[in-house]
């Protein structure tokens, strides 16, 4: 498509506010995209426990998968705050986009309205339901809930993709014509996009569920509530790490054929050339990656299975159509280490329950599982970083650029700092709701202990 014309949207906005329009947009899809994460991965996590509590008789796992699906209440309602805050920044920041090709991209963003009210009246039920349904019962309404909340994250990375690779319309003297709707949402990069973010925010909820409960083990809360409290989430997580890094191969395989200027940005490659090493660390500067640790026809094998294959520089680009290649790098570079070292954590614990069915008995690895959350939550950001900055200066690849997409009405200096000052009220309201959460005393029927009587 980058051989289509560019669209220019009538007027045009400064540059002070097309930054405040972007970094407004990070901040809320920043914030909003961990939240989302939880809605994602969570729900699954509690029905495993309470399925488990109900197979088993065991209260332990009731007491978890209560508790968790409390939290789970919380994290959706301020979910569905930002996510209305971002539907509204869509269509004012962005009006080039959103009229000109709203038609185009109008059809996962419906579909994902319709599993978000379905997630909401479940969890609902859910929530409602709990010590008045039927274990069973209840247990069954938890399933729609999760099945809602994985086509929620499809949907809208689905309408990502399409900003990656746009399909499913012609152009016609720069009118948007022969809309195709199916064919816009099923994109070429919708697959390794959908599926690489499902899999992250799984991710994320794992390991965040389980850094609350490594904390209260280095503080000495090492009962069967908390043991279970980490591993059922952290194992979750740690199997689809090495699944997670598989997916990300198969991503950058294909910038490599679809997006190579994106590729190019996150090497710093400039010339184009066969036998490419991979760079590990380094700067980019004058056109050339320096102080970088260099691995051999690395990015040629990696990209092609071919050590001698032909990668794609950025000099095959025009200068004002490349991507800021630091900042794409060094995002990368950072998803890459930490997905490592989630990769390491969940061999140790692999490892140690192989060898004597128990966690590992180094204060290191709860202390390391401890900060896997967060350290999961800023590898998510730094692969949207990658993702989105990679893709500049174009809002659609080769069709938009952002400049040409951000409403043109001034002062939206001010839109930021009032944005901000929401969220800044929602982190601490959220935080503070979540501690009140983790300390108020299990229901006197789901103390650990003795064995459920089901009906």
């Amino acid at each position: 498509m980058s051989g289509l014309p560019d669209l220019v949207f009538a007027g045009a906005a400064t540059p002070a506010d097309l930054v405040a329009a972007r970094v407004q947009m990070a901040l809320s899809l920043g914030w909003h995209i961990v939240i989302a994460c939880f809605g994602v991965g969570m729900p699954a996590i509690t029905v495993f426990a309470e399925w488990r509590a109900i197979r088993r008789g065991d209260r332990t796992y009731l007491a978890l998968a209560h508790r968790w699906a409390q939290a789970m209440g919380v994290l959706f309602a301020v979910g569905a705050v930002s996510g209305t805050i971002l539907s509204f920044e869509m269509g004012v920041l962005w009006p080039g986009l959103m009229d000109t090709y709203g038609q185009v991209i109008g059809l996962p963003f419906a579909l994902e309205g319709f599993a978000f009210f379905i997630e909401a009246i479940f969890l609902g039920i859910y929530l409602y339901g709990w010590n008045r349904l039927p274990p069973r019962v209840h247990l069954l309404t938890g399933i729609p809930v999760c099945l809602a909340g994985v086509a929620s994250a499809f949907f809208v990375v689905a309408a990502n993709a399409w900003m990656n690779q746009p399909r499913g319309f012609d152009l016609d003297a720069g009118r948007v014509v022969g809309v195709r709707p199916w064919a816009a949402m099923f994109n070429p990069a919708t697959p390794p996009q959908t599926v690489h973010m499902i899999i992250a925010a799984f991710m994320v909820a794992g390991y965040g569920m389980a850094s609350v409960y490594a904390v209260a083990m280095l503080r000495g809360r090492t009962d069967r509530y908390h043991r279970l409290g980490f591993l059922v989430p952290f194992t979750a997580a740690a199997a689809l790490t090495p699944v997670q890094i598989a997916v990300g191969d198969w991503a950058a395989k294909f910038l490599a054929t679809n997006q190579p200027a994106k590729l190019a940005a996150i090497e710093g490659v400039f010339a184009t050339s066969h036998a490419v090493p991979l760079h590990i660390g380094g700067f980019y500067e004058d056109d050339e990656m320096r102080y970088a640790l260099e691995i051999p026809h690395g990015l040629s094998l990696l990209a092609h299975w071919d050590p001698q294959a032909l990668i794609i520089g950025l000099d095959r680009f025009a200068p004002e159509d490349r991507p800021p290649v630091n900042v794409v790098h060094w995002s990368f570079q950072v998803m890459v280490i930490i997905g490592v070292f989630l990769l390491l954590l969940g061999i140790w614990l692999a490892v140690a329950w192989w060898r004597r069915r128990d966690l590992p008995a180094s204060r290191w690895f709860l202390r390391g599982s401890a900060v896997a959350g967060a350290a999961a939550a800023v590898a998510l950001e730094a692969g949207w970083i990658t993702t989105e900055v990679g893709r500049q200066p174009w809002i659609v690849w080769g069709v938009l650029r952002t400049a040409d997409a951000v409403t043109p009405v001034p002062g939206l200096a001010v839109g930021l700092l009032v944005v901000g000052a929401v969220y800044v009220v929602l982190t601490v309201t959220t935080v503070a709701v979540l501690r009140r959460l983790t300390r108020a005393p299990l229901a006197p029927q789901e103390e650990p202990g003795e064995e459920m009587n089901l009906p």
